[in-house]
């Protein structure tokens, strides 16, 4: 058992923060700026909220953390009342947001010199990944550092694996991105050209599925998509918020990205129908029916 701390309790940090108290039998404080949310966290759970994100890292061997975006994850860790003020010597970082691998190397290196550990650690699996405690956890940081994280991440991750040093889990997060964006939008023109031929688009999915163009999307999405049903999932504002994170690395290193920005602009539309909070799968709702 170890003493964990938990920043953000999301949609995804909520559950994450739950197995840690339950299946990893961990003693964990949590903090999150919406104080009934702590609240109902700790009748639910167990173990004791904090005021402060500095408060909630003191005297902790592992602080974790998922908000936002670049500037929700410096807000709670830089500054007087940051985690950052509160970790312990020897104490370890380790932060799920998606974000920039940018701000990782940053956090990374003040968090050295400060004499503790960071390791990047955003996660795939969305908001049922999170409950059922079978999240993809893509790391980066130090080798020995991350050994001792694996065995607190494995209460909610079915895989973790270290890719490098820190920002190569936000890195490896960002193909993640790209792939799906590109097999959704696939899926979506898959799915609109079986009905304008005038095929059972169940039936046709029963029989592809089962050869080269099977995918997670497809065997998981294909039937809510069909009845026109995008309420549940990883919200389009969001993924939004990660392809622009991708298309700003792809700029920084080089890589050409055509599809991805086609998909961004296609999200763009998406949102204008009001759909900023459907499930990423609504891209099918932008093609004439």
């Amino acid at each position: 058992m170890a003493k964990v701390a938990f920043i953000g309790l999301g949609v995804m940090g909520f559950p994450m923060a739950g197995h840690l108290a339950t299946k990893g039998g961990h003693k964990v404080t949590v903090y999150n700026r919406n104080v009934a949310k702590a609240k109902a966290w700790v009748e639910k759970f167990g173990g004791k909220s904090a005021a402060t994100p500095k408060a909630a890292a003191e005297g902790q061997d592992f602080v974790m953390c998922c908000v936002g975006n670049d500037e929700d994850l410096r807000s709670v860790t830089t500054g007087p009342d940051g985690a950052f003020a509160g970790m312990t010597k020897g104490a370890i970082f380790v932060d799920h947001t998606t974000a920039s691998a940018e701000v990782a190397r940053e956090l990374d290196a003040a968090a050295t010199k400060a004499g503790f550990h960071f390791i990047d650690a955003p996660v795939s699996g969305g908001q049922a990944g999170a409950e059922n405690g079978a999240l993809t956890v893509m790391c980066g940081g130090d080798a020995k550092v991350y050994a001792k994280v694996e065995p607190v991440i494995t209460a909610y991750a079915k895989m973790q694996k270290l890719l490098g040093p820190a920002g190569s889990g936000q890195l490896t997060k960002m193909v993640n991105q790209i792939c799906i964006a590109g097999l959704v939008e696939a899926l979506s023109e898959g799915i609109h050209f079986a009905k304008k031929a005038g095929l059972d688009v169940n039936a046709v999915v029963e029989v592809i599925s089962k050869g080269a163009a099977q995918s997670w999307q497809m065997e998981n999405r294909h039937k809510t998509m069909n009845d026109g049903k995008f309420d549940f999932g990883f919200a389009v504002e969001w993924m939004r918020k990660d392809l622009s994170i991708c298309l700003a690395e792809a700029r920084r290193n080089g890589a050409s990205l055509p599809v991805t920005a086609t998909v961004d602009q296609f999200y763009g539309e998406v949102e204008a129908l009001g759909g900023k909070r459907w499930d990423t799968s609504s891209l099918l709702a932008r093609l004439p029916r």
